[in-house]
């Protein structure tokens, strides 16, 4: 298949669709949640937005990659969470709500700050020679495209139609699993070269980000007396990203798909350490949530 019809098309269809899927599972309720818990969602919005990029960042002092993974790195950083940390959020017996929400909100937030962290990315980590131009506007409009559309779209439906959402609940979540893991290893295929001289320290890196931003979500949280679910849907939240997104927007907007390739990898220790999540607190008594 050319890799034009994969980026211009396939890749941005099958983003639409698991975005499409998550607003089929959200209502107004979850953005009114906000004002329920504004403390706890203030700190999962700082977590996400704030401290994510900077951990990344300052990441790659350490693990010095090659500048264009460099800057896929910290688009993945700029990402917001994705259906996945809603899921694994609901079989630990977090807060499902306060999830929910953080993940609906950052999603319209992320429209404005993946562009404007991206830029910075690309400014700082490629030489003049290998300069890639994102422009602003554009990216902005492509981003609502992929996500805001496609997610508002599926909560109009889930209000005019409830029933069917609810039917089509687990159908969508299941057909995002499949279309990312396609998607994964269709990326890994294709970049098989770059892969092999970079998985270690790809895998490492990316290890290190996801357990550095779940411990520093769930520290925090708890040192500001927030309840266990809710700190663990911050430490969920803060770790597990949309990489779907990252790869399309690398893919299809930057055209470079060296660039998705940190996202990719993320993959692995995401479903790792949110296994171990689950496992660890999703036997607990749901009502012991001090």
């Amino acid at each position: 298949m050319e890799s034009g019809i994969l980026t211009t098309l396939i890749l941005p269809a099958s983003l639409f669709i698991i975005m499409l899927g998550m607003g089929l599972s959200l209502t107004i309720q979850d953005f009114r949640n906000v004002v329920k818990y504004p403390k706890a969602f203030a700190i999962g919005i700082v977590n996400q937005l704030v401290l994510l990029p900077i951990i990344g960042f300052l990441l790659l002092f350490i693990f010095k990659m090659d500048p264009i993974l460099s800057v896929g790195f910290m688009l993945l950083a700029a990402c917001p969470g994705g259906v996945t940390s809603n899921l694994i959020s609901h079989v630990a017996k977090a807060d499902t709500a306060l999830s929910i929400s953080l993940t609906a909100v950052t999603s319209f937030i992320t429209v404005l700050t993946i562009p404007l962290i991206v830029n910075f990315a690309l400014g700082y980590f490629m030489s003049e020679n290998q300069e890639i131009q994102l422009p602003i506007v554009k990216t902005i409009v492509q981003i609502i495209g992929i996500t805001v559309l496609p997610v508002s779209l599926g909560m109009f439906i889930r209000k005019r139609l409830p029933e069917f959402s609810d039917r089509m609940e687990k159908p969508a979540r299941t057909a995002s699993t499949v279309i990312f893991v396609l998607i994964f290893l269709g990326i890994v295929f294709t970049n098989l070269d770059i892969l092999q001289e970079n998985i270690g320290k790809l895998g490492l890196a990316t290890l290190t980000l996801n357990v550095i931003t779940m411990l520093t979500g769930y520290i925090i949280a708890r040192a500001l007396q927030l309840n266990l679910p809710q700190t663990l849907s911050i430490a969920i939240e803060s770790g597990i990203q949309n990489g779907t997104l990252a790869i399309v927007i690398a893919s299809s907007i930057l055209q470079n798909a060296d660039m998705s390739l940190p996202a990719a990898i993320y993959s692995l220790p995401m479903f790792l350490t949110g296994g171990i999540i689950m496992y660890s607190f999703g036997g607990r008594n749901k009502d012991v949530s001090a």
